[in-house]
């Protein structure tokens, strides 16, 4: 009997985090650059004397999907799509280099180009990009920053930094949203990846694959629950069969 009801909780819970996974891709289904989180259920056994026949139905995130968002052309001089599979290097709020697909970037009073939730931008050589008071700046399809002052000359300040990851040190989702290499340490800066000036990634999330995705999750965690409460019945009715000899 406690096979069964080892199988029916762990999978209720398996269901009720892929509920959540699930959930999250959906509520970024608007967000620029967004990639969708993958989920996959495997079973571990149960460790210990007389419980290897046990086994636990577990729910794990097994990354992201690399398929890139929709493009959105706004026309915005600081808005920028990476090409391909390269991304945007910023600093983390923990000082660590951290890799982004939203280029929706924005220019400080102080003249620093941030993230909307004001991280730093990296330049290729891994530091802050800061531009000069009063600037305008463009973006050039290889990453190079134009600053343009009135009544003055153009003036370079750097390229954008753009890492392409390996297969051998992927990328992976942390806490705050942002991306970073299995190892920790930093993407080379790739001298051949392009971006796309004026415009925007999209959210890779399928929105009805979410939805389909949802509602299969939510008829599991109601078949896990019946299987708990036929556990309950068969257990009520045991007992009373072994009062009924004893």
């Amino acid at each position: 009997m406690d096979r069964l009801i080892y199988t029916s909780m762990t999978g209720a819970s398996a269901a009720a985090h892929r509920q959540a996974v699930l959930a999250h891709n959906l509520a970024n289904v608007s967000t620029n650059g967004f990639r969708a989180e993958m989920s996959n259920f495997r079973s571990v056994p149960l460790q210990g004397s007389g419980a290897t026949t046990r086994v636990f139905a577990l729910e794990a995130t097994s990354g992201h999907v690399e398929t890139p968002g929709p493009v959105q052309r706004t026309g915005r001089s600081l808005d920028a799509m990476a090409v391909g599979n390269a991304w945007f290097a910023v600093q983390g709020l923990d000082g660590t280099e951290a890799y982004t697909r939203a280029g929706n970037f924005e220019l400080t009073p102080a003249g620093q180009l941030v993230t909307p939730t004001g991280l730093p931008v990296l330049s290729d050589g891994g530091a802050p990009i800061t531009a000069p008071q009063g600037a305008e700046l463009s973006l050039g399809a290889d990453g190079t920053i134009t600053a343009r002052v009135p009544g003055q000359q153009p003036q370079g300040l750097g390229r954008l930094k753009l890492a392409t990851p390996q297969p051998d040190d992927p990328l992976k989702r942390g806490d705050d949203g942002l991306f970073r290499t299995a190892s920790g340490e930093p993407v080379a800066n790739d001298t051949t990846a392009r971006l796309l000036a004026g415009a925007l990634e999209g959210s890779n999330v399928n929105p009805v694959e979410a939805m389909v995705g949802m509602i299969a999750a939510a008829r599991q965690f109601e078949q896990q629950m019946r299987l708990l409460t036929t556990a309950e019945s068969s257990d009520k009715s045991a007992s009373q069969l072994l009062n009924i000899n004893g």
